[in-house]
């Protein structure tokens, strides 16, 4: 089936950790889209692998000396330091699908989708956010792949990551996962001008609580779903 996208899609998908910018991704990868040209760019980290991933997955796995020698290639269009491990977007996925036609999907830090927006002017930006504090305190808490110590790490980046989401074309509220995936549908396949859907009240009653976050209500929020498990 030939490529619907000629020149090229760049789509990056941000949020903060526990929103579900992955499963977002997931979910818009089917066959029949995977078929059409779609693709998903894997990222690397030197994070350790968790048990139910693969290597080459959902992501490269490498070590800290390997991850600097691929960095001092310029092999990465973006890489950060995100939360406590380095994160790399490989550069060679971007370029391939600009020139030879399709979609590339990207689900990277805020930082990541700043980066690439900079460099890749066209690449349409989301930022997806929680429907409120609670509902985001229990997906992340209850994910059970983070340690306490690493969990308040995420409450405290992401104070800072919510604060640059006017940086985003589109803003996407993660309440009901079908109707997140198709408002990004809609905007990615241009079916209708879907623009931002999301008023300034809807986000502010977000992202204000979030940014307030104390360090006593993190330690309440990990303590709460701690106690629930």
């Amino acid at each position: 089936m030939s490529n619907k996208f000629l020149p090229g899609k760049i789509i990056v998908i941000s949020s903060p950790s526990g929103v579900g910018k992955t499963s977002i991704c997931k979910e818009l990868l089917t066959e029949r889209r995977k078929a059409e040209g779609w693709k998903f760019s894997i990222s690397y980290t030197t994070r350790e692998r968790r048990p139910t991933e693969t290597d080459g997955k959902e992501y490269f796995f490498v070590s800290q000396e390997k991850f600097d020698e691929l960095s001092q290639k310029d092999f990465f269009a973006e890489h950060f330091k995100v939360h406590l491990y380095h994160y790399g977007t490989p550069r060679p996925k971007i370029e391939e699908t600009i020139n030879n036609g399709g979609l590339l999907l990207l689900d990277v830090d805020l930082q990541g989708a700043l980066e690439i927006k900079s460099d890749y002017p066209d690449a349409v930006t989301f930022f997806i956010l929680p429907p409120s504090i609670t509902a985001w305190g229990n997906r992340l808490t209850k994910r059970g792949t983070e340690t306490g110590e690493q969990l308040k790490v995420r409450f405290e980046n992401a104070r800072d990551e919510v604060k640059s989401y006017h940086k985003f074309e589109h803003l996407i509220i993660n309440d009901q996962l079908n109707l997140a995936i198709d408002q990004i549908l809609c905007i990615i396949t241009g079916s209708r001008d879907a623009g931002n859907s999301v008023s300034s009240k809807e986000v502010e009653a977000i992202v204000k609580p979030i940014i307030n976050l104390s360090a006593e209500q993190i330690d309440e929020i990990i303590g709460c779903n701690d106690e629930n498990k």
